[in-house]
């Protein structure tokens, strides 16, 4: 990561922060950064999300923008971390809310798990239940862009990426060297890199015995030249600038005329904008 890519802030949850607590930080927030782009996974508890929505209704700010992700918790710290590279490219805050969407089409989040019976958040088959029973037993679980189950060791694999990208790994409670044997020639990944385990995978798991990983596209020149060529609209609610179809702040749709462009497509449908080498 470049040493000039700013820090993400923590938005505490309501048990770890007052009310009052959490709306002084975020208008020093604003009054530092001028707009705040508020980034979470689909999996956080329902009183968090609504604290989040209760700091924007009452500090009556337009300038903050809540993202909701259905990505596993390694896959969103990915994203976070791609829009902290383009906050210091020219893009405005509007078009680095509504890159959101665009860049988790090129996410691949999964992981490697000794078991899969706790797993409720990706579709999984009788057989693969049944074997979870078997000892040393473990799983290929893709998550993104669309849900696949392998079992380690039989015939199987997971569908990579079709473009360049670098693996980041979170190591859990599992002892395993199949994503730097396996996963990465698979996938022809360029490089590999390890983070801590978020403190929400095990939840999203169904288990702590895992190894949780994301391909994402890791150079910022990538990133800008994807972010780049899609064409910008203006918002027709409250003026900011976007890419897409929606606007990241104020949620409103474009006109309808305005989405049958064809950058509207490929933010609804994550029509590969990108091939790498």
């Amino acid at each position: 990561m470049d040493q000039n890519t700013p820090t993400a802030a923590l938005l505490p949850s309501p048990q770890d922060q007052p009310l009052d607590a959490a709306l002084s930080a975020m208008t020093v927030l604003l009054e530092q950064h001028g707009y705040v782009v508020a980034v979470y996974p689909s999996s956080i508890p329902l009183a968090h999300e609504r604290r989040l929505h209760t700091v924007r209704s009452v500090l009556e700010s337009n300038r903050i923008a809540l993202l909701k992700l259905d990505l596993p918790p390694l896959g969103v710290a990915v994203l976070v971390r791609q829009l902290r590279q383009l906050s210091i490219c020219d893009f405005g805050p509007g078009v680095i809310a509504s890159a959101a969407r665009l860049l988790s089409h090129y996410v691949y989040a999964g992981a490697l798990l000794n078991s899969v019976t706790r797993l409720d958040r990706v579709p999984v088959g009788l057989r693969s239940h049944a074997k979870s029973w078997l000892p040393g037993s473990q799983f290929g679980v893709l998550a993104h862009p669309a849900p696949e189950v392998i079992r380690v060791g039989a015939s199987g694999r997971l569908s990579g990426p079709g473009f360049a990208t670098r693996l980041v790994v979170a190591k859990g409670q599992l002892q395993s060297d199949w994503v730097e044997r396996t996963l990465l020639p698979e996938w022809q990944s360029q490089g590999l890199e390890e983070t801590a385990l978020p403190a929400g995978s095990p939840g999203w798991w169904g288990t702590g015995r895992l190894i949780e990983f994301a391909a994402f596209l890791s150079e910022i020149s990538i990133l800008y030249q994807l972010v780049s060529s899609v064409r910008r609209e203006v918002c027709t609610w409250c003026g900011i600038e976007l890419i897409g179809d929606r606007c990241g702040f104020c949620a409103a749709p474009l006109a309808a005329a305005e989405q049958q462009g064809r950058d509207a497509e490929v933010l609804r449908h994550g029509t590969p904008a990108y091939h790498g080498p």
